[in-house]
């Protein structure tokens, strides 16, 4: 397996000024790409991975990379260190806000996660430790979340008199129904991940140790599949939540025809017909 560094020195959108492009170094995280896979690592271990403004602008850098270069097909997002992936956001930022920062954070903050949620390609979170207030809704906002042993769920904002800011009221009811969602919420409940396991809230639950190796041997059994097919699988699924069921179904009657005109679904009949593996490109 090759493996390949990227170079931290990237680039960003002034968003002043959408034709230029500046030269950005990440301070904040960790971005390589083995064989198809973009590891994205939050890399402030001594604030136990805490998302500051740094930390969401990188961010924002960093799932526009995942959705527009072609080389990455997939992407695994976890914390630095043992102890944390992420464990919410830098308190001392929040202290300073007022009404106005308050809601431009969140809205910022919401439309990272929202871009990563609806990149394209998935993205699986290999949560290691604490994965709280800002931590869970990051984690909440990819679409298979993995969790080690040692990690700890949470929304803990109402002991900080403030609520939920980047779609934890609204994805975790999503993910684990109202009621549960409500009583994690309004208690500031903070779950192991065998409880998070049996809530739904993640996928798996594996050893700490075998974290990372399990989420990138999940994420190549996905990349292994029809690339259009899980792309529209995810938009199929992501958009039917929002629609009723007959709008819905409508949905995935429109994606199973557009596949049905792919050479990848020609291939995958194929080569199923054939006993062999498919060989997908994509098209």
């Amino acid at each position: 397996m090759e493996l390949r560094l990227v170079n931290p020195q990237s680039t960003f959108r002034n968003p002043q000024s959408p034709c230029t492009i500046l030269p950005m170094t990440f301070q904040t995280l960790l971005f390589d790409v083995r064989d198809g896979i973009a590891f994205i690592t939050i890399n402030r271990p001594d604030k136990l991975n805490a998302l500051n403004d740094q930390v969401m602008l990188e961010l924002s850098h960093a799932v526009d990379r995942i959705a527009t270069e072609a080389e990455i097909k997939g992407a695994i997002l976890t914390g630095a260190g043992p102890k944390s992936f992420v464990a919410g956001a830098d308190i001392g930022d929040l202290s300073r806000q007022g009404p106005f920062d308050g809601k431009a954070r969140a809205q910022r903050g919401q439309a990272v996660l929202r871009r990563l949620e609806t990149c394209g390609k998935p993205v699986i979170a290999a949560i290691n430790g604490f994965a709280l207030g800002g931590g869970c809704e990051l984690a909440m906002a990819c679409h298979i979340r993995i969790a080690s042993e040692n990690a700890k769920f949470g929304q803990p904002e109402v002991k900080l008199g403030i609520a939920p800011g980047y779609g934890g009221t609204q994805r975790l009811p999503r993910i684990v129904g109202k009621g549960i969602a409500l009583q994690l919420i309004l208690t500031a409940e903070m779950i192991d991940a065998q409880e998070a396991y049996r809530i739904g809230l993640v996928n798996k639950v594996v050893p700490a140790g075998d974290l990372l190796a399990e989420s990138e041997k999940m994420m190549r059994g996905i990349l292994a599949m029809g690339p259009l097919a899980v792309r529209l699988a995810i938009e199929a699924i992501d958009q039917g939540l929002e629609m009723s069921l007959d709008e819905g179904l409508l949905l995935e009657a429109n994606h199973f025809g557009l596949l049905a005109a792919t050479q990848d679904m020609k291939e995958g009949t194929t080569a199923f017909l054939e006993k062999r593996a498919a060989k997908f490109q994509g098209r």
